[in-house]
């Protein structure tokens, strides 16, 4: 099985997958391409059908879209999704939130893992999409969290669809509470997390290291 995967510092979408299915002990290969090169689109759509990453090609065929990828990957290891049939329904509803919305975050906040963290000005708007997912992620460790030290006790599929936001918290130093903090340290803390920043701190990839970068 091989993931198709962007630039570590940058591809917050590669992200999710990889560190999903690390976090579960899933045995993968992985092709990173880099992203914003003459040939990237075309080395893409040789093993993506969207043309994007992250992509997973798998013996029955090829995956594409990081929350498709991330219930593929349940398939291979349940644990990525809470037991409780409450607590695994409302995961999969703030995945899906994740991956349809907060675009004024993503856009004015591009993760960037190798940011000395230092605070910028933000919009309403954007206000607006941390005070959401402050909310969400204050509620799930109130009623799901289990004494662990994630959304929903253990790591799972929505930690993972999450990650990328706790980057951009941590280095556009966004003001949180306690027990916000208390969970970016411990995304940030995993094995996977380490791994991941680990390898995006020695990429020879040529995109400019700016704030500028989606």
């Amino acid at each position: 099985m091989k993931l198709v995967i962007g630039d570590k510092n940058y591809s917050s979408w590669s992200m999710r997958p990889w560190l999903a299915a690390k976090a579960a002990g899933i045995a993968f290969e992985e092709q990173q391409i880099w992203l914003r090169q003459p040939d990237t689109s075309e080395r893409i759509r040789a093993l993506s059908p969207n043309g994007k990453v992250p992509a997973l090609i798998a013996d029955d065929g090829a995956v594409f879209e990081s929350i498709a990828i991330l219930e593929y990957l349940a398939e291979l290891a349940p644990s990525l999704w809470p037991e409780d049939r409450a607590a695994r329904a409302h995961a999969r509803s703030i995945c899906a939130e994740m991956h349809a919305g907060f675009v004024a975050l993503r856009n004015r906040c591009p993760m960037n893992i190798r940011r000395v963290p230092k605070a910028i000005a933000l919009e309403a708007d954007v206000r607006a999409n941390i005070a959401r997912i402050v909310a969400m992620w204050s509620d799930c460790r109130a009623r799901y969290g289990d004494g662990g030290d994630f959304l929903f006790g253990r790591f799972t599929n929505a930690d993972a669809m999450f990650a990328p936001v706790v980057n951009r918290f941590h280095v556009y130093a966004v003001p949180v509470p306690a027990v916000v903090r208390t969970y970016m340290d411990a995304v940030m803390a995993t094995s996977a997390w380490q791994e991941w920043e680990a390898a995006s701190r020695v990429e020879t990839s040529t995109i400019a290291d700016t704030d500028a970068v989606a």
